[in-house]
């Protein structure tokens, strides 16, 4: 396969692209754009909205999947084939599992956020393969593109297709571009007479893509550099699976390297309009990557069921290891995280669902916190199991002990932290949003391309707004008696606004010390997002917590005590990581850091081979070399 030129592009560039693809304006409200301000807006979360009552539309479906997971889905078989069932995808087809999210009107079951969420939280706690599968079918493949920019014709040709089971993909990555789409290669060039754009290029790691019917597909118009998003039927000449990419865990996905030679792409098959393609994908991801934070979910709990098993069952030194301190504080943190995690995923899924509200940094933390503290938990259920847990599920089975696939969970869940926006991307992502405001009122000051007259426009600007918003920072009640309602939990709440006004106060004095070096300092950026989604977690849990009180559920007791619990460690790592803003040895460690890069510490790994010199693997039997061109049916 020949390798398209690389697009070369400076950092000035690659930011002015990214900027370009942002959303600028805030036209709903967001809690956590208002807690980097120092706002605590309760109401937005509170009262907590737990579901009045399951659609029996809903209740069937996610009975019947149930049963159909329970049934006809071999985690450990899949595992080991490293292949799809045809027996499960077509079953997935029967059931309509290609159609969750799509309009009925579309041939899809036409199910909300959260019941969508409830789904993958199922699949979580099941198979990885199974759930990258659906996934990336319905949040980044066709479908949500469709729905939110979409026309009513393309909506009417391509969302019937997926419905029925046409498997979809999204195409973005490539071999240099992975989170800097400035530097796409993969171009997208109109015909003479207007009605076609010609594609030429390859994309890397689009998962569904040995056996996607439809994509999207982003690529650049060499002339202007603008991307645009396109709907490609992989059945059109010239698109080919160069490649099947194999990994660590979801051994079964179906992810390729695909080339595009002279593709041609009908106009009307653009979605949205021209030059707007990475703005479409990164709206799509706002409630598309919700998904990850529910399979999370899913996989939580699974692992809290393995460990409080084993905790009850395996005894050493004449008692079960769970009655052990160690284990039982782990086992404790881990349920405390779990309900949190739920707390926090649910209240995004519930705001996207009602409206009103910009959720794009909600579904940032939420995929974020989730994903980190999801593989907290199952790297401690990789502890707690021991031996067995690093073991296969086939080979306890041989021995006659219970098939517990820790290790093949640990394997797959790995990739969450990557997926869709890598925990560094989300970072990154966030503390540019928790710094807009500030660059709104300020950002001309410290802008090089600015005239002097903009600057000086800014200069007072800055001094109307900060002369009255930085003392009110410091003004509030965060103490006794104010959240009283909320009983026991009322100290958390009081924590949450004085703590919010501080992450506000911190965020313009890291601006005013760092100015334009602000955006290179990532240990402080991190931290203050760490700080922000901290809160919104212990916000959200406060507010479940109360809700199940209010409506006397049964397992409000329980739930009052994991939310204290939860709270409680949640403040402990806050007021760490305001210390760490100022008091840190970040200078010291990127001085290291650069001088590994520039080679000057090799004298460290003397007596290994580099990797470089590793023997490379020989190629596998069976598996396929060759360039293949994509089936024209359904597959």
């Amino acid at each position: 396969m020949s390798q398209p030129a690389r697009h070369q592009v400076s950092e000035q560039e690659a930011r002015k692209v990214a900027e370009a693809s942002r959303e600028t304006e805030w036209r709903s409200p967001s809690f956590l754009r208002e807690l980097f301000l120092g706002r605590f807006r309760l109401d937005l979360v509170h009262p907590y909205p737990l579901a009045e009552r399951e659609r029996p539309e809903f209740v069937a479906f996610y009975r019947a999947f149930r049963e159909f997971l329970r049934n006809e889905v071999d985690p450990v078989a899949i595992d080991e084939s490293g292949e799809y069932p045809e027996r499960v995808v077509e079953g997935l087809r029967k059931l309509g599992a290609f159609g969750l999210k799509i309009p009925r009107e579309y041939g899809g079951l036409g199910f909300t956020m959260l019941e969508y969420s409830k789904l993958m939280e199922l699949l979580g706690s099941v198979d990885g393969n199974v759930e990258a599968l659906l996934s990336a079918h319905q949040s980044i493949g066709v479908p949500t593109p469709l729905l939110y920019f979409g026309t009513e014709d393309q909506k009417r040709r391509f969302l019937p297709r997926c419905a029925a089971g046409e498997i979809s993909g999204f195409a973005l990555t490539e071999t240099d571009v992975g989170s800097d789409p400035a530097r796409l290669a993969t171009t997208a060039e109109l015909t003479a007479d207007g009605r076609a754009y010609v594609l030429n290029g390859s994309k890397l790691w689009c998962t569904n893509g040995t056996f996607a019917r439809l994509l999207v597909v982003m690529a650049r118009d060499p002339r202007t550099n603008r991307i645009s998003a396109f709907v490609v039927d992989t059945g059109t000449p010239g698109v080919r699976v160069e490649r099947r990419c194999r990994f660590m865990g979801l051994r079964a996905i179906s992810n390729a390297v695909l080339s595009f030679t002279d593709v041609r792409v009908p106009v009307e098959d653009r979605i949205g309009d021209e030059g707007k393609g990475l703005k479409i994908a990164l709206t799509t991801l706002n409630t598309g990557r919700l998904a990850i934070p529910s399979g999370s979910i899913g996989t939580a709990k699974l692992c809290l069921d393995i460990c409080r098993s084993w905790a009850a069952e395996r005894v050493q030194w004449g008692r079960p290891v769970g009655k052990h301190e160690a284990i039982a504080h782990k086992l404790a943190d881990m349920a405390a995280t779990t309900f949190a995690m739920e707390a926090m995923t649910e209240l995004a899924c519930q705001m996207a669902d009602r409206g009103g509200y910009d959720i794009r940094l909600e579904a940032a933390a939420a995929k974020l916190w989730s994903t980190e503290r999801t593989w907290e938990i199952v790297d401690d259920t990789m502890q707690i199991r021991g031996g067995r847990g690093y073991e296969t599920a086939r080979s306890l089975a041989g021995r006659g002990e219970r098939p517990i696939a820790v290790e093949q969970i640990f394997r797959d869940y790995r990739i969450n932290r990557i997926f869709e926006g890598s925990s560094e991307i989300m970072h990154l992502f966030m503390a540019r949003e928790a710094v807009d405001k500030h660059l709104q009122v300020a950002g001309d000051m410290v802008d090089p391309e600015k005239p002097a007259a903009a600057k000086g426009r800014a200069l007072l600007r800055a001094a109307a707004f900060y002369s009255w918003w930085y003392p009110t920072r410091w003004a509030g009640w965060g103490r006794w008696p104010r959240y009283s309602d909320f009983g026991p939990l009322a100290g958390h709440l009081r924590f949450v606004e004085r703590n919010s006004r501080r992450l506000a106060r911190q965020v313009f004095h890291g601006m005013i010390v760092h100015r334009a070096r602000l955006q290179h300092r990532q240990g402080f950026l991190f931290r203050l997002v760490d700080v922000e989604n901290e809160l919104f977690a212990m916000a959200a849990v406060v507010a479940r917590a109360h809700a199940l009180g209010a409506r006397r559920a049964p397992e409000a007791a329980r739930a009052g005590e994991l939310a204290d619990l939860f709270c409680r460690n949640a403040r402990r790592k806050v007021a760490r990581l305001f210390r760490e803003l100022w008091r840190n040895d970040d200078a010291g460690r990127y001085r290291a850091g650069v001088a590994v890069v520039e080679g000057d510490h090799e004298w460290i790994r003397e007596g290994t081979l580099a990797a470089a010199e590793r023997p490379a693997p020989a190629p596998a039997g069976g598996e396929p070399e060759l360039a293949t061109a994509l089936p024209s049916g359904r597959p």
